[in-house]
């Protein structure tokens, strides 16, 4: 009999009741949860209804280093200005962000390797300038629970198996504004998809394009949502095991950057942040682009599907920056999330070691 073939790593989150705790267990919420919150469908559609409460006719200024599909999403609400961040450890460069009263300005929590201290000695200094911060990368960390930023929101399928969800709060207490409208069309095609992948990782005869489509469907449908969360969302929230799948996700990150060398012919670690930092997953740099998609393809071809975080369209919406630009274009995001058994770790390790760069795209 032949032996099964590896496990895919990476790629959508499936379906998975072994996340959930018992409701007697009060599934992490008081511990992790603001007390007064509101959940979108999207952090995105959450960033847009604060930018309508707080930014009529101000500015919003934004990371270099980030999403631009949002970013562009966000440009249609306020005008769009950049403040370099690169994921280099170095955190924000002040003096790039020329912030005026009235103003908006996106902090975020890259990688979850920052830390809240700059901005707050930021944000003492330019008290007439609203910050809202972005902990899409680690929702539950230190930053995110002692935060006293006016909100703060985080978009939490990226770390989560939900099919949807934008959570918002105030540190300080202000207003939420409310989801408008119906639950997005989106969350329930991300859920069918999600049930359907579950299964055919069970080993149920499933084709894996059919919830693939349903994916992409879904997270098309899902762009920009401004209304409320879906009701799996909201029921299936108190119950996950945060804590644990906050844990698993932080030890396989470093676990995988412990079994890697730091630097080698075809790509470098990202390391560094807060002793306490749950880093997103494990991010690679490139010597360029052409090996950063060669290493891409030779992942997935094991069966590994790294995402790009996040690509900028120098003929489109980007930001002007452009060491910005160029990291985008040689990064790549190792998938080392909750799903990951050491089996795993040990197999990526060997798959990334064994990648050797065509002599071509080195030069």
């Amino acid at each position: 009999m032949p032996p099964e073939p590896p496990r895919e790593v990476g790629s959508e989150f499936h379906w998975d009741p072994g996340v959930l705790l018992g409701a007697e267990q009060g599934g992490g919420l008081p511990r992790w949860l603001p007390d007064r919150h509101a959940l979108f469908a999207t952090g995105c559609g959450a960033l847009i209804a604060v930018l309508r409460l707080l930014a009529p006719g101000g500015r919003l200024h934004m990371p270099s280093y980030f999403c631009m599909g949002v970013a562009e999403a966000l440009s249609a609400e306020a005008p769009i200005a950049w403040y370099r961040h690169l994921p280099d450890g170095q955190g924000p460069c002040f003096q790039t962000l020329h912030a005026e009263p009235g103003d908006v300005v996106l902090a975020q929590n890259l990688f979850g390797r920052d830390v809240r201290e700059p901005w707050d000695a930021w944000r003492e200094e330019h008290a007439r300038v609203h910050v809202v911060e972005d902990h899409s990368h680690d929702p539950f960390g230190t930053w995110a629970r002692e935060s006293t930023a006016a909100y703060a929101v985080a978009s939490l399928r990226k770390t989560l198996p939900l099919p949807d969800g934008g959570l918002l709060w105030s540190p300080r207490g202000l207003d939420l504004p409310r989801p408008r409208g119906e639950e997005s069309p989106g969350a329930q095609l991300k859920l069918a998809a999600m049930l359907l992948k579950s299964a055919w990782l069970g080993g149920r005869p499933i084709g894996k394009e059919g919830f693939r489509s349903l994916q992409q469907q879904g997270e098309y449908a899902l762009l920009g949502s401004g209304g409320p969360a879906s009701a799996v969302t909201v029921a299936t929230l108190p119950l996950l095991d945060v804590a644990g799948l906050r844990a698993a996700s932080t030890g396989n990150a470093r676990a995988l950057i412990a079994a890697l060398p730091g630097q080698g012919p075809a790509w470098r670690v990202l390391t560094g942040g807060p002793a306490d930092a749950a880093p997103f997953r494990v991010q690679l740099v490139c010597p360029s682009e052409e090996i950063r998609d060669a290493l891409r393809g030779h992942l997935a071809g094991h069966g590994i599907f790294a995402p790009v975080h996040w690509q900028q369209d120098r003929a489109g919406l980007w930001s002007g920056d452009e060491e910005a630009a160029y990291l985008a274009e040689r990064m790549l995001t190792v998938p080392v999330d909750h799903r990951c058994g050491p089996a795993e770790i040990r197999r990526i390790a060997e798959v990334l070691t064994a990648f050797a760069p065509a002599s071509q795209a080195v030069r």
